[in-house]
């Protein structure tokens, strides 16, 4: 999953919130250098993370992307379904997209001391760009792809992701919404975190 769906699945805990967020940043055993409940947002990302590779909705939109990505198909469809989570934003929240992401916004910069390094590199954009807010936009998806082919590994195939995601807009959203059903349910039995939901 994207920043997004993370953040989400945090519950109400500032702590979780934040470690859920630096989650792909501190390897290995380094999250026992947080505070407690930062270090099981950490554990939490990586839980996250785990279930959603192993699930079979994901695989099969993996495969749809695929043959434009190869074995970074991965990486898109966590994009995708960031978007899917912004589009559909009020069947799974009770505040507003705009109201959590500023409150996650408050959440990293009162803890911008303790974030990973490269976490500080990237932060200023994604809160000037509204980053969250923009996912509820397909067409800021190119952008979003762009962005990344730029600064990561992912190849610079945006055009041929966004003529999938348009082709195949139905499938994906279906495939997300009983994923995301069973990944909530997951996260609120095993981690005993609350989401609001409306």
């Amino acid at each position: 999953m994207n920043y997004l769906a993370h953040l989400y699945l945090s519950g109400d805990s500032d702590e979780v919130i934040l470690g859920n967020f630096i989650g792909d940043f501190v390897k290995g055993n380094k999250y026992l250098q947080y505070p407690d409940q930062v270090a099981y947002g950490i554990l939490l990302h990586r839980n996250i993370d785990s279930f959603t590779d192993q699930h079979p909705n994901v695989k099969d939109c993996m495969k749809l992307i695929k043959p434009g990505y190869g074995r970074y198909a991965g990486i898109v469809t966590d994009v995708f379904f960031d978007h899917l989570l912004a589009v559909n934003w009020p069947d799974y929240s009770a505040v507003t997209l705009r109201q959590f992401a500023k409150k996650a916004h408050i959440v990293f910069l009162s803890n911008f001391g303790i974030l990973p390094y490269k976490v500080k590199q990237f932060l200023p954009f994604l809160i000037q760009h509204k980053r969250f807010e923009s996912y509820a936009h397909r067409e800021n998806m190119f952008q979003v792809l762009e962005i990344m082919s730029r600064r990561t590994s992912l190849p610079a195939n945006s055009k041929w992701a966004m003529e999938m995601l348009n082709q195949e807009y139905e499938q994906f959203d279906a495939l997300f919404r009983s994923f995301f059903a069973e990944l909530i349910d997951y996260v609120e039995s095993v981690f005993s975190i609350e989401i609001a939901r409306p």
